[in-house]
């Protein structure tokens, strides 16, 4: 995502700016008051002396709020390296806005000073159309990019990485390296690492930039530079990409293609974008509601309708099946009416508690810290966890029942019997469904807990009549 420099390293601190009274500030609207105050003096020289001195992300924060016109002035303000920094913090609404009302010539300039996996990810979200007159203007380097980029599945390494890289060559010396750094590394994404490659761009090690720094002049990288590399594949889903930044704790990988050619990089920016999108996803489908990748208010009630839609309409005709149980016993609730007033109690706690396994096992699969061949392990810990808990509030319910509701002693039974009954199945199956979805290749997030509540809940009933059948005799 955004380019990854030796700066950032450095403790961030807001330049100072000076209100109408003189008296100085570090606060955020103050940086931004005096943006648009230099603006609308038309001091663009000392704005342009102003927004030098601030970090890209900060002027991103400042002028997302602004008119149209504002921000289009201050990108023509800025220099075109920073332009393009400055532009990739932008949300992609507000960048399609910005490079549609630019002229094609900076348009096309503010893409050629992006990283390559920015200029792609925006490509993707232009209409047709544009993405044809912003190629056109974009040097050849930048269109050939954007296009291998484009070639790979979405969600993969490959759409994900960067064609900004040092590369260097085994039997160069550390000096003639540390020129190349000088001569590539402001178009680089990152320079800490660099990747050795042979005559047919086989990745064979990598060095890092401060091992250049201590080692000899005259040394050769293919006597300094590591050989055990840690590599990605081109098609390798993004959330195994994730896994491997988490697992190495690199901040930067390489990406190979099928002969192990070095062909990108990810670095950890685009890591946590990635871990962030697949979060959201999870929880969504945890929630029952079709992904979507616009932020909230960014998204229109018709599709938010249409992501919700779905779910809803087969939870709903799921949920039918609770309505036939409930009719067959009709006859059965009739004698004990008493009966009908703790269903929903007993509907409610079984699917907290399926709901409480199917996120603690979804999470768990996540993280790779269960299998499916944990499956005994996982069931028989949930059944004993169940247990205690279904005990727990049997015995309250008991003693609430007897003692505020005033019922019988066979009808607290028969409720606490259910309730703990209900209790362990939930827990397998909210442990089982999860752990089973990813053995067949789903996301094992579908089975969380609207899906798992449904199927609880007609369990509940069932037990809880067959009970009440047995102890009072319906």
């Amino acid at each position: 995502m955004s380019e990854i420099r030796e700066e950032t390293t450095q403790t961030v601190t807001e330049p100072e700016v000076t209100n109408g009274s003189g008296a100085y500030g570090t606060y955020e609207d103050s940086g931004k008051e005096k943006i648009l105050e230099l603006l609308h003096n038309g001091q663009y020289t000392k704005l342009r002396q102003l927004v030098q001195e601030l970090n890209d992300a900060d002027i991103a924060d400042y002028i997302e709020d602004m008119d149209e016109e504002e921000i289009v002035k201050i990108f023509r303000i800025l220099p075109k390296d920073m332009a393009a920094s400055v532009f990739s913090y932008l949300e992609i609404e507000l960048q399609q806005m910005v490079i549609t009302s630019l002229s094609d010539k900076d348009a096309g300039t503010i893409i050629d000073n992006m990283m390559s996996d920015d200029a792609k990810e925006l490509m993707e979200e232009m209409p047709a159309n544009m993405v044809k007159r912003l190629i056109a203007n974009t040097s050849p380097d930048t269109r050939k990019a954007i296009n291998h980029l484009m070639r790979y599945p979405e969600d993969s390494a490959g759409s994900i990485m960067t064609v900004e890289y040092i590369d260097l060559k085994e039997k160069q010396t550390v000096s003639e390296a540390i020129d190349r750094i000088r001569k590539m590394g402001l178009d680089s994404e990152t320079i800490n690492i660099c990747y050795v490659l042979d005559s047919q761009r086989t990745l064979v090690g990598t060095v890092a930039l401060r091992y250049l720094l201590l080692s000899a002049p005259d040394a050769v990288i293919g006597d300094i530079m590591h050989r055990n590399v840690v590599s990605l594949h081109t098609l390798m889903d993004q959330e195994e990409v994730a896994k491997m930044f988490k697992k190495y704790e690199f901040t930067a990988m390489p990406v190979v293609d099928n002969e192990d050619r070095l062909v990108g990089i990810i670095t950890v920016d685009d890591v946590v974008d990635i871990m962030e999108e697949e979060t959201t996803e999870d929880i969504e489908k945890m929630a029952a509601v079709m992904p979507s990748d616009k932020p909230y208010l960014k998204t229109s009630v018709f599709a938010a309708y249409k992501k919700r839609i779905p779910w809803l309409l087969l939870l709903m005709i799921s949920a039918t099946f609770t309505g036939k149980i409930i009719t067959s016993f009709e006859n059965a609730l009739s004698r004990y009416v008493v009966l009908t007033a703790f269903i929903p109690m007993l509907m409610d706690t079984g699917g907290n508690a399926g709901g409480q396994a199917s996120a603690i096992i979804i999470r768990g699969l996540s993280l790779d810290e269960i299998e499916f061949g944990d499956w005994f392990i996982v069931v028989w810990k949930e059944i004993r966890t169940a247990v205690l808990c279904g005990l727990t509030l049997a015995l309250c319910n008991f003693a609430r029942l007897l003692l505020f509701d005033k019922v019988s002693v066979t009808v607290a039974f028969v409720v606490c019997v259910t309730l703990l009954m209900a209790v362990v199945i939930a827990k397998i199956v909210g442990a089982t469904l999860p752990m089973l979805a990813k053995k067949i290749g789903m996301d094992p997030a579908v089975m969380a807990s609207p899906f798992i509540t449904t199927i609880v809940d007609a369990i509940s009933l069932l037990i809880y009549f067959r009970v009440a059948a047995l102890v009072l005799g319906l």
